[in-house]
């Protein structure tokens, strides 16, 4: 795999649970790689009964029940489905006649950017009269098509371990993320797995378990592994452990740590910018280290070696919001592609989403959109004020029925009060929680009772209400309340209008302009804000007195954003595609932004190892 491979240079990043799930069923024809998440099988069971259903192929349920290999079986049967949908899709698409502007065909050329020799192609046929030469460019068209990856994610940290139903804790083998590694690697499909969220060493070296992650005899990997990385070092550590098991990594996918949806990993203060310019400089470096590694090791696994350095995607994603932007990233960083996410769930082509919540999110201006404490994880999550699953949530707790009964349970974790892990959204760990909390009361200031309550009972059910969408959108009843939460990234909250594909695929292309007129900052500059909000609560969070592991953690975290100005200012003179007015605008931005941050150090220098009088010194 690599960049001659992708029709297009953007792709579809995951977006929760079920925003993607379908995705590909969607795009896939017309080119475009998306992204679905295989973490809840339930769902993807519930999906395939849909869609087999939709397009008539034969479906019979996999049960749960005395059934170990049950998740497994169900992620790819799922993965299986929507392969043989995309082939049935693309099969018929490749057929249509170009004569009728409406037909598919010609959509999957007209989406495409404007530089890609294939649209430039079409648009020379579109203009020949009819005759054997018209015709013959048609066919090295069509021959030239090809259908978008089937890319899946998987949270490599939500593994959680499996019991039978017996309640016997079953090997590490059937844990929730081998599980899902192994439905992907035995699928059918030709695509990308994504690990996100970090390191998973187990998972890791179940890699090697399968022959579809290693080159053949001319280098080929049938599938993908992809790293999401939020700095360069996680690539090298992850890199090189993975090449030392023969295995290749196809992409670096860099995520924005906070300008993102879903969790946020605000990565010490490291901004978008400075991470790039990283993997720009160490690239060439780091893919030579990884080739000796990996031909090391399959030589002496007798497998076949890669006779020259694969090529190997660098890309980008997290709140990039035009054309401008994105060529930008492209040419001043040699970034090979870009992901766009939220943007899509404005995009009823595309998303899979209940038009109560789309409304929501096209309504909401940028100061709904927040960095919330809602996940049960707690990990920092981005969401949007008003949505169906935080009216349910409360309502609960105000009724004395906060939590929720926990019915997947992929999100376990806290031990606390269990020795089996249970979630801190279900209704056990909050009743526990509350209880303890009321025995504390009269040690506790009304204010701090109020607070503490609510975050115990502000944890959501992501499992479901992630979920939900999805099933509400198909006409599916699980038989349990259905409320939507949603994880878009602050980005969102500059798009106000929901429009069609061809829409917004020419936004992205600059061909259009769908926020003209909206008063938005550069990205790096929105990023660097909510980085700044971001250090502002970690400081209140260990105020009155910081323990010397927190001031460390903040002086460096703040020392990081000082780079990144410093690495934004010396850039914005190679905006050169952008007017002067947003070069100066981009760099009193900073200005101010370096001035709140000065002022946040200044006031609370106990946190940040300043001696007395110290000041910072300006970039």
């Amino acid at each position: 795999m690599n960049n001659d491979t992708y029709i297009h240079s953007v792709h579809i990043p995951v977006m929760g649970t079920a925003f993607t799930i379908d995705s590909p069923i969607r795009v896939a024809r017309f080119g475009i790689s998306a992204v679905m998440s295989i973490g809840d099988d339930e769902l993807c069971e519930e999906m395939r009964a849909h869609y087999s259903n939709v397009y008539g192929f034969k479906y019979e349920p996999i049960p749960k029940k005395g059934n170990i290999d049950g998740r497994e079986q169900r992620i790819r049967a799922y993965v299986n489905l929507v392969c043989d949908i995309i082939e049935t899709q693309f099969t018929a698409l490749k057929q249509e006649s170009f004569e009728d502007d409406s037909s598919e065909i010609n959509k999957y050329f007209e989406i495409l950017s404007q530089n890609n020799p294939l649209r430039t192609q079409y648009l020379a046929m579109k203009a020949m009269t009819d005759g054997p030469e018209k015709t013959a460019a048609q066919s090295a068209l069509r021959d030239a098509m090809k259908p978008g990856y089937v890319d899946v994610n998987i949270m490599t940290k939500l593994d959680r371990l499996n019991y039978d139903d017996n309640n016997n804790l079953l090997p590490e083998k059937y844990s929730d993320a081998l599980a899902a590694l192994r439905a992907f690697a035995t699928s059918k499909a030709r695509g990308n797995i994504i690990f996100s969220a970090g390191f998973n060493r187990r998972l890791y070296a179940h890699c090697e378990e399968f022959d579809d992650f290693f080159p053949d005899e001319n280098g080929d990997i049938k599938k993908g592994i992809v790293l999401k990385v939020s700095d360069f070092r996680s690539s090298q550590i992850q890199g090189r452990f993975l090449a030392k098991k023969g295995i290749w990594i196809s992409e670096h996918r860099i995520e924005s740590g906070l300008n993102c949806g879903g969790h946020a990993f605000a990565t010490d203060g490291l901004l978008a910018g400075p991470i790039m310019q990283e993997f720009k400089d160490g690239k060439g470096e780091l893919l030579s280290q990884l080739h000796a590694i990996a031909n090391t090791t399959l030589e002496k696994a007798g497998r076949p070696t890669f006779k020259t350095i694969p090529t190997t995607r660098v890309t980008y994603q997290g709140g990039i919001g035009n054309f401008d932007e994105d060529q930008f990233l492209t040419q001043h960083y040699d970034i090979d592609g870009t992901g766009w996410a939220s943007p899509f769930l404005l995009v009823p082509e595309v998303t899979i989403l209940d038009d109560k919540t789309r409304n929501l999110l096209k309504d909401s201006p940028p100061a709904r959109f927040y960095l919330s404490e809602i996940s049960p994880l707690g990990i920092p999550f981005n969401t949007v004020e008003g949505t169906d699953s935080e009216l349910q949530k409360l309502a609960r707790a105000k009724k004395g029925r906060p939590g929720s009964p926990c019915p997947k349970g992929y999100l376990v974790s806290d031990t606390e009060f269990t020795k089996k892990p249970i979630c801190k959204a279900s209704v056990l760990y909050q009743k526990r929680k509350l209880e303890q909390l009321e025995g504390n009361k009269d040690q506790l200031s009304d204010s701090d009772y109020d607070a503490q309550y609510k975050f115990i009972v502000g944890k959501a059910c992501l499992c479901e209400d992630l979920a939900a969408s999805a099933l509400i959108r198909a006409g599916l009843d699980n038989k349990r309340p259905l409320e939507t939460a949603v994880c878009p990234g602050p980005n969102l909250g500059y798009f106000s209008k929901i429009v069609s594909l061809k829409e917004m695929m020419s936004h992205i292309y600059g061909r259009i302009n769908l926020i003209e007129g909206v008063k938005r900052s550069n990205l790096f500059v929105n990023e660097l804000r909510q980085y700044i909000d971001y250090i502002e609560k970690e400081i209140r969070k260990v105020l009155p007195t910081p323990t010397d592991k927190d001031k460390n953690h903040l002086s460096e975290f703040k020392n990081n954003l000082l780079l990144g100005i410093s690495h934004y200012k010396a850039m914005v003179p190679k905006l050169t595609n952008f007017t002067e007015k947003y070069r100066q605008d981009m760099l009193s931005d900073l200005e101010s932004a370096q001035t709140r941050l000065e002022g946040l150090v200044s006031k609370y220098s106990i946190v940040f190892n300043l001696n007395k009088g110290e000041t910072l010194a300006r970039a």
